[in-house]
């Protein structure tokens, strides 16, 4: 028995890996009390080896403390970091695509040092090869079918956005962190757009008081990409590199005018439907046959959901407060969340934090993290969740608790998977046995259609339908089909 088989030549993500890495950082003897604290990590590189992803960057820590005299100041370390991620899948022909973040900092004294503690969040993507084999052919009668592979295009490229704004007139900033939100990503003609915000959060010194604001700033990427077209789906991933804050005072005027410069990276992947003509199922009418599937997994993403949500509630703390102390900043505004499905439904499940500055009775100030839970339904079975906190405030009504209101600006993005089950070969058996009737009745199941009754018949369907012109499928109950075979007169 003749087969004919090909080959499927593609490329789209192969697997999604997470890593974690924690990364230190060492302060002087002068901190007396750690007021905020804050880390960003980029990454500058990631590659793939055997068994194993090595990624690696730099995290740049900012802290702002009160020295043994009370006076507010600020300091900032940066600090090189390289890790690995271990998974037998991993070889060297995959590309690795990776950004990382913060998930959770915290201080230790040691000494007359202060640690600084943060643990990295990695989010690895692996792109490679993704070949297979299927039958397309031969000495038998076949089910062709055509079935969907998404197919993965990278793109990257780098841009810079800034603003300039004016506000109240500061003494010194102190501390500032950038948030991104991406709004929009659309696929155009040989070309993938990029838009979004960043959310910079400032906290400034007015006198001896401690403030605090909030910007947004859009930016837009033009990611060329020749496989692009009107509404395919992509996702991306855009990092601030570098970002720096300037400010020029009038004194006179009681304002300052701010300019803020973004150095900012994106990567992106358009994914592709492509039609592939193959078998999936597959007999000979004159020898058993024996059939070895294969399936041909891919994955790519959904449509994308944006939600605007105010929240607003109690908070958890990390240290008392009471009526005497003076409510000053609201800083570092950042949210963890996570897909949760239940029997109830799904949601977009997690907390708001932020570090909230006081000044006590004594006039000294102190940081106290606060935490504010949400929970948002949403349509997604299985998704990427990213949100932005946006203008989070809060007030003490009853002595000893916070209440906080905030914004999410929520974005859900669908995980696609596609699963199609080729025939991959065939094996000839014994000779079937041959009927020496020139007619048979038949009787099938009620709901088979063509390609099952021909199956069970050994017959071509292009036989079987003109047998019995007259039977629709797929075929009722009672119903009988009859087979004619031609005799050869000797």
């Amino acid at each position: 028995m003749k087969t004919e088989t090909q080959i499927f030549r593609g490329f789209g993500k192969r697997k999604e890996l997470n890593a974690q890495t924690a990364v230190e950082c060492r302060f002087g003897q002068e901190v007396e009390t750690v007021l905020s604290i804050h880390c960003s990590a980029v990454l500058t590189g990631a590659d793939a080896g055997n068994g194993e992803v090595r990624y690696f960057g730099k995290a740049h820590f900012s802290i702002v403390y009160e020295d043994a005299e009370k006076r507010i100041c600020r300091a900032e370390k940066g600090v090189e970091f390289s890790a690995t991620e271990k998974d037998d899948f991993v070889f060297p022909a995959l590309t690795a695509r990776a950004q990382v973040a913060c998930e959770n900092i915290s201080v230790r004294r040691e000494g007359a040092s202060v640690y600084a503690t943060a643990l990295l969040g990695c989010d690895i993507s692996l792109y490679g090869e993704q070949n297979f084999e299927y039958l397309s052919g031969g000495d038998l009668i076949v089910r062709r079918e055509p079935v969907k592979v998404i197919t993965a295009h990278l793109v990257s490229g780098a841009a810079e956005t800034g603003d300039e704004f004016e506000t109240e007139f500061l003494g010194d900033i102190l501390q500032h962190a950038e948030t991104v939100n991406i709004g929009a990503i659309v696929c155009e003609t040989g070309a993938l757009i990029v838009e979004g915000e960043i959310n910079l959060c400032v906290l400034a010194l007015k006198g001896s008081s401690l403030i605090s604001f909030e910007r947004l700033v859009p930016f837009r990427f033009d990611l060329p990409c020749e496989a692009a077209t009107y509404g395919a789906s992509a996702e991306a991933r855009v990092s601030v590199m570098s970002a720096s804050i300037r400010a020029d005072a009038d004194e006179t005027k009681g304002r300052c005018n701010l300019t803020a410069e973004f150095a900012l990276s994106a990567e992106g992947c358009v994914y592709e439907e492509v039609e592939v003509d193959a078998v999936t199922d597959a007999f000979s009418a004159k020898n058993a046959t024996s059939l070895t599937f294969a399936t041909a997994n891919s994955s790519g993403v959904g449509e994308i959901i944006r939600l605007v949500e105010r929240i607003s509630g109690k908070c958890a703390l990390s240290g008392p407060i009471d009526f005497s102390d003076q409510l000053q900043a609201v800083t570092l505004q950042r949210a963890e969340a996570n897909l949760t499905v239940t029997e109830n439904g799904k949601s977009v499940e997690g907390v708001a934090m932020s570090a909230l500055l006081v000044q006590g009775a004594d006039g000294s100030h102190r940081g106290i993290e606060l935490s504010l839970p949400f929970c948002v339904p949403v349509e997604a079975n299985d998704a990427m969740i990213s949100v932005l906190v946006w203008g989070m405030s809060a007030r003490q009504r009853q002595e000893g608790e916070i209440e906080a209101e905030a914004t999410l600006k929520i974005t859900v993005q669908e995980r696609r998977k596609i699963s199609a089950r080729l025939v991959k070969n065939a094996e000839e058996g014994e000779l079937l046995p041959i009927s020496d009737s020139a007619i048979s009745v038949y009787v099938p199941r009620a709901g088979d259609g063509l390609w099952e009754l021909a199956k069970s018949l050994k017959k071509s369907p292009e036989e079987v339908s003109a047998s019995n012109p007259d039977i629709e499928f797929p075929v009722r109950e009672g119903q009988r089909v009859i087979v004619y075979r031609r005799k050869t007169v000797l």
